[in-house]
């Protein structure tokens, strides 16, 4: 800790370190909290650590037991308001990726907190366009100098007025929220039923994780971070689905998988207690090397 002074007053800087700790279960996306689902696990930077990503896989390796695969970070936030006391909170977000057998009470599903980016059912699709009116009523009710900015965010944040809707706008539909106080998180808020909230800015924190990996998997296969060693391509489909909130056009899926050669076949069938077994197939690792090297993406597909 160093002092900082401000005017009169000296304060202190505590660095700490929050993770967006993701795994899917089930075919849920799902977060690891703390305080029954309120808060992202965080902990300090300690003079040990040889870095900030060595000391944030070695504080959460500890504490969970679950070796983290992929990992970056986010954001760095150090907002005024963040302090509590003389303390001066300095807050670095990471996004860590990581495997789980079942699911214990710390992990939740990610759309509990954000129902309306689920966009694969008819609930979050109604629950989007339902908050998203709620904004473009908050827009129209605005001084005129900022009436217009707000109706286009809105629109376009929630594929209203002729925008399409974009899974990778997370972050921008809850600050639209937020703004127009619709999130409890909000100061004078008004109720709707806008998700789980969490402390402070945790949840703010978590829909910038869900967008940027929202965006990897398009460029990145960190996907497989996520995979089991075997699976079958239906799996993996889901799991890509899930992770977008978007449902996935089959054979346009499989056609990509194959053309980019991410997964080679075991030899082996995966157990189907309907209809013939399906082929296991597994990820060629050797393919991130090749894949940065030349610089090719991994595109998402789009429903027909």
């Amino acid at each position: 800790m160093a002092p900082d002074r401000t005017g009169d007053q000296q304060t202190s800087l505590h660095a700490e370190l929050i993770a967006v700790l993701v795994a899917v279960h089930e075919g849920t996306p799902r977060v690891l909290t703390l305080g029954e689902g309120a808060a992202l696990p965080s902990g300090p930077l300690e003079p040990a650590h040889r870095s900030l990503q060595s000391g944030l896989r070695s504080w959460v390796e500890h504490q969970t037991h679950h070796p983290l695969g992929y990992v970056e970070q986010l954001y760095t936030f150090g907002d005024r308001d963040r302090a509590e006391g003389p303390m001066r909170a300095i807050s670095i977000s990471y996004l860590a990726l990581t495997r789980i057998d079942d699911g214990d009470a710390g992990w939740r599903g990610w759309y509990g907190y954000f129902p309306w980016e689920d966009q694969r059912g008819e609930a979050g699709v109604q629950a989007a366009r339902a908050l998203g009116a709620r904004v473009l009523a908050w827009a129209a009710a605005s001084a005129p100098e900022l009436r217009e900015t707000r109706r286009q965010r809105g629109g376009i944040g929630f594929g209203l007025q002729g925008s399409s809707w974009d899974e990778e706008l997370v972050l921008q539909r809850y600050e639209l929220l937020y703004e127009a106080g619709l999130v409890e998180e909000a100061a004078g808020h008004d109720p709707a039923p806008s998700g789980r909230p969490m402390l402070r800015d945790h949840r703010r924190i978590l829909a910038t994780g869900i967008a940027r990996l929202r965006a990897r998997i398009k460029y990145r296969p960190v996907v497989f971070e996520l995979m089991p060693p075997t699976f079958t391509l239906l799996q993996l489909q889901l799991v890509f689905e899930a992770l977008a909130g978007r449902r996935l056009h089959k054979q346009n899926f499989r056609r990509l998988i194959e053309q980019q050669n991410l997964v080679e076949e075991t030899g082996a069938l995966g157990d189907r207690a309907v209809g013939r077994p399906a082929k296991l197939f597994r990820f060629r690792r050797e393919v991130l090397q090749a894949r940065h090297v030349a610089g090719s993406k991994l595109p998402m597909t789009r429903p027909s």
